[in-house]
């Protein structure tokens, strides 16, 4: 039977070792937190030359070093995920990501009864969800898309937000504590307010007083371009010396759809995740106006693709929009 790689967190570790923020995350700090020694299966894999938001990075280590519980907000590819986890790799830190979209029931996070046989007999035992399971282990339990998830989902974390982070299981008649280094982190597209862009169908408001229970909330934009340049330099492996210098005009061209949409000019923008699609699906067709056609343009308003046209003109001083129709691949 093959092993359960959450079976790998162990219920005693705790941090061992003292971490210089300043050496590892190149942020003009005096700041030291504590972290493993050691890796286990459920740590994040590192990547290497990740650019990290002094700000947002700070929130984070906050988050671990003194257990506040830290919300990130930010529009879709800023890379709000991926900080916790890159964070938390560093730390050595067990690392786990729910989605809160709204499937998720309560009894998905908390447990449910289930009928097992031992003994060749059946019984039934209570199988504790991913929430109390997290609760009492060294993990860093992620929420993501915070903002879509149910109320009747939310209400149950209201407690678990307050200062002292326990949980009442009334399936078990029982109050589940807070493992001294589980910690928990969320991310938002929306700030709970609502969408007013109407781009992220789905969220909704949330509720007021449980947001007041968070303790730091943290905002992050899209990297700057020398940043950005340098992320994607150091993912995109195996281009030329003379392909090397595309990569910048790639990113001046996902900075321009950032500050189109801005200004109400487009209503879709290029984000990380897709600039680095982009970059992939060049390696794999070789061509760069069509892995940008098939990553980013044939899903943007056909009303908009001629100022995305007049954008790819200015960053590669060439046509695009010499085609009829969208390209579309099955």
């Amino acid at each position: 039977m093959q092993s359960n790689p959450l079976d790998a967190i162990c219920v005693d570790s705790k941090p061992d070792v003292v971490i210089d923020v300043r050496e590892v995350f190149g942020i003009d700090t005096e700041m030291q937190i504590s972290g493993f020694s050691e890796s286990s299966a459920n740590v994040p894999d590192k990547i290497d030359g990740y650019a990290f938001d002094p700000d947002t990075t700070l929130a984070i280590l906050a988050g671990f070093s003194h257990d506040r519980r830290v919300m990130l907000q930010g529009l879709h590819g800023t890379g709000k995920s991926s900080h916790i986890e890159q964070v938390a790799s560093r730390l050595n830190w067990p690392c786990l990501r729910v989605n809160l979209d709204s499937n998720i029931s309560r009894l998905d996070l908390i447990g449910r009864d289930a009928i097992v046989v031992e003994d060749g007999k059946q019984r039934t035992v209570f199988q504790e969800g991913i929430l109390p399971w997290a609760m009492q282990r060294p993990v860093a339990l992620i929420f993501d898309e915070y903002d879509a998830g149910r109320p009747d989902v939310m209400f149950l974390l209201q407690r678990l937000l307050e200062n002292e982070g326990k949980l009442t299981l009334l399936e078990q008649n029982r109050v589940v504590s807070s493992h001294p280094s589980f910690r928990l982190f969320a991310t938002a597209n929306t700030v709970g307010l609502g969408d007013a862009t109407g781009l992220y169908h789905g969220t909704q408001q949330l509720n007021q007083a449980q947001m007041d229970r968070w303790h730091i909330v943290s905002k992050l934009e899209f990297l700057p371009f020398e940043q950005e340049l340098a992320l994607l330099q150091a993912q995109v492996k195996g281009l030329t010396e003379e392909q090397q210098p595309m990569l910048g005009n790639m990113v001046a061209m996902a900075q321009l759809t950032r500050e189109g949409f801005k200004h109400g000019d487009i209503s879709t923008l290029m984000s990380l995740r897709t600039l680095l699609t982009w970059a992939d699906n060049f390696k794999i067709f070789g061509d760069l106006a069509l892995a940008f056609k098939v990553s980013f343009l044939n899903r943007c308003d056909e009303e908009e693709r001629m100022i995305l046209s007049e954008y790819y003109q200015r960053c590669f001083d060439t046509e695009i929009m010499d085609y009829s129709g969208a390209l579309s691949f099955a």
